[in-house]
């Protein structure tokens, strides 16, 4: 997986509460087990005006030039309830997102997105507000996540956020819960062949 550090891009700003995870990704689509190929289908009902993702909807934000290549997902509060299914942040990740700062997540959406190299960030609704409408004002605006520092940055405001170490570990070195295990390989070995010689 790609090791995330730093992420330095523009933002989208679709603040919009209760997203589930069947708007991000609607249950036609949930037809692979691979993680790649779902990002087209991404808010499927608010980016196309037909069913075979020939329209584009120029009201969905998602489809704004402007916001081409966006790393950054701005979002609002809830976002992720319903099922526990882990397309939908498959599909985020497809699409180019690596980060995704909102005003709250669904829990099990959220141990989905770290499980799936997503950043998710929680901040407080106003500072949420202000990033998106600097980012509606002026879609080359520069938002800046150092997860090092555990910090975001706009312009010369700085937003502080909070994450458990572990996950911030693995984030920042690229690997899964899996990954994380087989990289103690080591310790565990030593470990069983201790256990073994005792029994």
């Amino acid at each position: 997986m790609r090791p995330l550090k730093t992420v330095d891009s523009i933002a989208v700003p679709f603040v919009e509460n209760n997203v589930d995870t069947d708007q991000l990704l609607p249950k036609q689509f949930l037809t692979e087990v691979t993680r790649q190929g779902f990002g087209k289908h991404l808010l499927h009902d608010l980016r196309y005006l037909d069913s075979k993702e020939s329209v584009l909807n120029p009201a969905c934000v998602l489809n704004n030039p402007a916001y081409v290549g966006a790393e950054i997902l701005l979002a609002g509060e809830n976002f992720g309830c319903g099922s526990s299914r882990e397309h939908a942040p498959w599909a985020i990740a497809d699409f180019g997102f690596r980060v995704i700062i909102a005003k709250g997540f669904a829990d099990i959406f959220y141990a989905n997105c770290l499980n799936n190299q997503i950043l998710p960030i929680t901040l407080p609704s106003n500072v949420v507000d202000k990033i998106a409408n600097q980012c509606q004002l002026n879609p080359n605006q520069r938002v800046v996540v150092d997860l090092n520092n555990q910090q975001v940055y706009l312009n010369s405001n700085i937003f502080n956020f909070a994450i458990p170490l572990h996950h911030k570990q693995n984030l920042i070195t690229g690997v899964d819960k899996i990954g994380r295990t087989l990289l103690e390989g080591d310790a565990i070995a030593g470990y069983e062949a201790k256990a073994l010689y005792y029994m």
